[in-house]
């Protein structure tokens, strides 16, 4: 048996392509591309999927370009694609800190704060609770394999070669961003309300008994209120984001 060597070039200039993709898209991906996870690990998943989803995308792409312009706009064309996909997905996790940030703020632990394993930098303690949440909730709930699904039909809707879409590609990500800031609101709906009731209350019996140290009293409960309220509406809160990001994951499925 002899193996042509002219299949070579084309071979590598395939795999070099979905690894632009597939590897963009995983650094992005929540769960996936988080910070914490390092970078040799995050590669060798990359040329892992790529091994194994290149016999099922390979006949998408065409022949190699025979200049360099051709050559850099279609690695840019597969990166970006990539990119836009795991940016998206990245953006509905924010909602997480739209939430946490403004439970924090109705609650009084705004200024309890660490280091945000997935952003690198300082964090709102319990809008870093919920980031870490959700990412072991999308390892358990098995949705780090949507995001595989959807690396394999993005060459459905993002054919290789095609015109890069700028024009779908902003009016999805201006829609990601509202959907995600709404989310985050509505996760932190009931701490609104009950902020909201509580300084209400504050404010009327500091003014029937003014010779009480209202604040001494109104910090520890405040916060005791807040943290029982936590515990008693994170499950639900995490399901309602778990469906907020499948959804999101599910429009890049054919």
């Amino acid at each position: 048996m002899s193996v042509s060597l002219d299949l070579l070039p084309q071979t590598a200039f395939v795999f070099l392509l979905i690894f632009s993709r597939l590897g963009a898209m995983i650094m992005m991906l929540p769960a996936l591309g988080e910070m914490a996870i390092p970078a040799q690990v995050k590669i060798i998943l990359a040329l892992a999927i790529t091994l194994v989803m290149m016999p099922l995308v390979m006949d998408s792409y065409g022949a190699i370009p025979s200049s360099i312009a051709g050559l850099a706009t279609t690695l840019f064309f597969e990166i970006a694609v990539g990119l836009f996909i795991g940016m998206t997905a990245r953006i509905i996790m924010s909602s997480l800190h739209v939430a946490g940030n403004l439970i924090a703020l109705q609650t009084g632990l705004s200024f309890a704060q660490n280091v945000d394993p997935s952003a690198g930098g300082q964090g709102v303690l319990l809008a870093n609770f919920l980031t870490m949440l959700a990412v072991a909730l999308i390892f358990a709930s098995n949705l780090d394999h949507l995001a595989i699904v959807a690396m394999r039909d993005s060459y459905i809707l993002f054919k290789p070669g095609a015109a890069l879409p700028v024009g779908d590609f902003t009016q999805v990500a201006v829609h990601t961003l509202s959907v995600s800031f709404k989310l985050g609101v509505q996760l932190a709906a009931p701490f609104l309300v009950m902020g909201l009731v509580f300084y209400v209350g504050i404010g009327i019996l500091s003014r029937l008994m003014p010779q009480i140290q209202i604040y001494f009293i109104s910090m520890p409960a405040n916060i005791g209120l807040g943290l029982a309220l936590f515990m008693l509406l994170l499950g639900a809160m995490m399901t309602w984001f778990m469906e907020g990001y499948e959804q999101v994951l599910m429009q890049f499925i054919n």
